[in-house]
């Protein structure tokens, strides 16, 4: 499922304040109607961000992990919410919007490829789906992640960036605070979003659940 990609030293970057609204927008979905009532998780207390901290993550003990060099991002996985599948770049839409997987493929993500890489030092973000018409789709499990959990992104240098989650967060896409999910806290940092919250059938999903994860191991 992968793309071709030529060279490895792109240097476009597109601010990630100004499109955090329109990422939200191009991962709306219809939750399938034969769903549990419930729906996907949602993520837990014990797994909310430390709101003492100005700037999100843990402190920084010891050593911190060397960033790599850019590459793009080939496979996300994520072992304990049986998570693994092939990442697709994805760009803006005519309408300057950041576009999510193609819904088709339940087991999809997709990395924005003008964004930071997975492993750079920076903030990236790898996007999917909760759900499609035909029922859970690959991100249906990220609101039941907790701290310390990790998160597996390989790269097409053949490189795998290694994440460890310290919050997970549901948000509202009217309120959503772009600054405190995409800013820059000096780290190699990951987010991953889908569509969470309340549902109804007139409006899909109105939240987001952002995993936060900060780089702890390369190889």
């Amino acid at each position: 499922m992968g793309r071709y990609h030529s060279g490895a030293g792109r240097t476009r970057r597109v601010p990630w304040g100004a499109v955090a609204l329109v990422m939200l927008t191009g991962l709306a979905l219809m939750r399938n109607g034969a769903d549990t009532p419930a729906g996907p998780p949602q993520p837990a207390a014990a797994a909310s961000l430390d709101k003492g901290q100005d700037a999100p993550g843990p402190p920084v003990e010891g050593e911190p992990v060397q960033p790599l060099p850019y590459a793009p991002a080939s496979r996300v996985k994520i072992s304990s919410i049986d998570v693994d599948a092939p990442i697709i770049d994805v760009n803006l839409d005519a309408n300057g919007w950041i576009d999510a997987p193609p819904p088709e493929d339940p087991n999809l993500a997709g990395w924005y490829q003008n964004g930071i890489a997975p492993g750079q030092r920076g903030t990236a973000v790898v996007v999917g789906h909760v759900d499609n018409m035909s029922g859970p789709a690959v991100f249906y499990g990220l609101g039941s992640l907790g701290k310390g959990h990790h998160v597996e992104v390989t790269r097409y240098d053949g490189r795998v960036a290694v994440f460890e989650v310290y919050g997970v967060e549901v948000f509202a896409k009217n309120d959503f605070p772009g600054a405190r999910v995409y800013g820059d806290t000096g780290h190699a940092e990951l987010r991953v979003i889908t569509c969470g919250g309340g549902y109804s059938k007139a409006g899909g999903y109105d939240g987001n659940v952002v995993a936060f994860a900060r780089l702890v191991e390369t190889r």
